[in-house]
């Protein structure tokens, strides 16, 4: 292990909350773990360390071998319904947890969910920006707000854990998990992480921590996972430790202080290693130096990938320091693993006491070792999706956008003009949510799967009926199209992990049809607003060149009709809502520039963080205009074949 170590020691900070402080409320804690630790068989120890997945497990296999936790991923719903009701979440719930009491071992379990912009599994839930978008706003009481927001749903259903905030500080565009993350900013990153964790779990120093409208929180994915060459996911960041610690575990420190008592450990490798794999980091660093007294829960079957040998990656896993293991489907067959590998002494039982000590610690602090709980439907009304909710998602629409380019001060919109919106996108709640919504990718979703929704459209229609102007929807420009001012929404298609990762930067190369949509309106003398529907920065100089404005949108939510209140003025002309939005992450003005440098402040190659328009600017940053829309050679893989020319309009 010292070949991982830098040559000077690192020292790693310690990271207690308030609650640690609290000496009384631990030691009765405590005390309650030890008591009921002793009363568990190997067997029952075991079955705590166990998280399967909701498709491949039954309430009769709880009650069989007494598993600690259970999860539903993305695009798992009760009775394999995406359209589920409340209801349904609840029964599923309630038949859970009556089997886990009925267990041998009689522990409730935890039930993890992906809620990592609103409760997003969930049919009618109010699904919030992602966390690019946040990281744009940067506004730590909204980011409370929207944590209390998506705990309120998610206790709502009756599941009691979540695998949110994603801390990561992605360091390459190219990255499918870019907007997962704040900001390249560690600092904005620490400050929206800790502020999403109280938001969440509610304030450890309070007695609303963890209370029945709240949940757990993870603290994700502990560490590096921002730092992988090129951008490929799952791959090795090959950072110094100072960097590890002083950028890409910044965050962490924050969701520690702030209470966290669960920390999912990265599918990246450091310098070679696996973290599920890393003794040094979950052991020595997270859990010795920083203090964290919570557990460890793996990714994704994590654990797996350091062998090939299903067993051995088991032992070596819980080895290293992880207490839970995510398991996708053979659950049955890691249980029987462990606990083959706790009666040969392979996991020796100081090891396996000291996991279940940890979840057990956990649970006691969420009321689950009580024998009175019943878990956070018992006294619950419904708020799915409720108006308040979806108010606090609006104001993080609006916060969240930047303006990039306004010539000739072209916005705010008067409600009064003939407007023509260009691009389906514009009615697209799916491509607005992006990934992470009802399904893993976000994909294979329509306006159906949204009923509560307001689309950018739906926004652009009510506030131009409001000015009694005028409005048209087209997908293409034609000979016949005519309008004071065009809108055409534009951008990616919805993506996460893995299948999110790009080769190249450019927008225009895969997708021209926007750029000349737009080249079209200018010939026809139309002034032209573009709105950019990404979960990165993309290289889109053509399209800032084409555009009068250009205002960057992330990936809104299902409030996405709240743009429309910073785009257009009210009846009376009065400006509703200004630009407030800042770029999180430094915007490349050159496709070359895939990785992302923290310390940018080249203009002359970068739009850097921090840079957004407002409309008391009185710069319009006409040197866009200048941009080289002649897009390089910055790609990875086998399918390049060259550059690619754009005419500079």
């Amino acid at each position: 292990m010292t070949d991982l170590v830098d040559s000077e020691t690192i020292l790693w900070p310690q990271c207690r909350s308030a609650l640690d402080a609290d000496a009384p409320k631990m030691k009765a804690v405590s005390d309650l773990v030890d008591a009921r630790l002793r009363g568990l068989s190997t067997e029952q120890k075991v079955g705590q360390l166990i998280q399967a997945e909701l498709a491949s497990v039954e309430p009769d296999d709880i009650r069989r071998f007494g598993l600690g936790s259970i999860l539903n991923g993305g695009g798992v719903f009760p009775s394999a319904n995406k359209h589920a009701r409340i209801e349904d979440w609840r029964h599923l719930v309630r038949a859970f947890q009556k089997a886990a009491r009925e267990s041998a071992a009689g522990i409730p379990i935890l039930w993890g969910t992906d809620a990592v912009h609103g409760h997003n599994n969930v049919y009618r839930a109010t699904i919030f920006p992602h966390n690019i978008g946040l990281g744009a706003a940067n506004d730590t009481e909204l980011m409370g707000l929207i944590g209390f927001a998506t705990a309120s749903d998610v206790a709502d259903t009756g599941i009691d854990w979540v695998f949110a905030p994603t801390l990561a500080v992605p360091h390459d565009y190219r990255w499918g998990r870019t907007y997962e993350g704040f900001s390249q900013n560690p600092e904005i990153v620490n400050r929206l992480g800790g502020a999403m964790i109280r938001g969440l779990q509610g304030d450890p120093a309070s007695s609303e921590f963890l209370s029945d409208i709240r949940v757990l929180a993870t603290s994700k994915h502990f560490v590096g996972e921002g730092s992988t060459a090129d951008g490929i996911d799952q791959g090795d960041a090959d950072c110094s430790e100072r960097d590890l610690r002083d950028v890409h575990a910044l965050g962490h420190f924050a969701a520690l202080r702030a209470g966290a008592q669960i920390v999912m450990a990265a599918f990246n490798s450091w310098r070679g290693e696996k973290v599920h794999g890393s003794s040094y980091l979950l052991q020595d660093v997270l859990k010795r130096q920083m203090g964290f007294q919570g557990f460890v829960v793996s990714d994704w079957d994590g654990f797996a990938q350091l062998d090939d040998d299903l067993e051995t990656a088991c032992i070596a896993s819980v080895n290293a320091g992880v207490d839970m293991l995510m398991v996708s489907s053979e659950w049955e067959r890691v249980y029987e693993l462990l606990l083959s590998a706790a009666a040969s002494g392979r996991i020796s039982m100081t090891r396996l006491d000291d996991a279940v000590r940890r979840i057990l610690r956990v649970k006691a602090l969420n009321g689950m070792l009580n024998p009175r709980w019943r878990g956070p439907i018992a006294q619950r009304t419904r708020s799915l999706g409720s108006n308040r909710s979806r108010l606090v998602a609006c104001d993080a629409v609006r916060k969240s956008l930047v303006l990039l380019k306004n010539a000739n001060q072209i916005l705010p919109l008067s409600p009064h003009q003939r407007v023509v919106v260009v691009g389906e996108d514009a009615a697209d709640v799916a491509k607005q949510c992006g990934g992470w919504t009802l399904t893993w990718q976000g994909t294979d979703n329509t306006n159906d799967d949204f009923p509560r929704a307001s689309s950018i459209a739906d926004g652009f229609r009510a506030v131009i009926k409001e000015g009694n102007g005028k409005v048209t929807f087209v997908n293409e420009v034609d000979d016949e199209t005519t309008a004071d001012v065009a809108i055409v929404v534009f951008g990616e298609q919805p993506y996460a992990e893995g299948e999110g990762d790009l080769n190249h930067l450019s927008f225009s190369r895969d997708h021209p049809e926007p750029l000349a949509q737009m080249q079209l309106l200018r010939t026809r003398g139309i002034p032209v607003v573009a709105m950019f529907l990404t979960g990165r920065p993309r290289w889109v100089n053509p399209e800032l060149n084409t555009a009068d404005a250009f205002v960057v949108c992330w990936l809104p939510g299902t409030q996405a009709g709240a743009v429309a209140d910073v785009l257009f003025t009210d009846a009376a002309d009065e400006v509703r809502h200004d630009f407030v939005g800042r770029l999180p992450f430094s915007w490349p003005l050159d496709p070359e520039l895939t990785s992302i440098d923290r310390d940018s402040n080249r203009p002359d190659q970068y739009l850097p963080v921090g840079f957004g328009l407002t409309y008391e600017d009185e710069a319009t940053f006409e040197p866009l205009n200048e941009f080289d829309s002649t897009s390089g050679s910055a790609q990875r893989g086998p399918s390049y074949q060259g550059s690619y020319n754009y005419p500079n309009p």
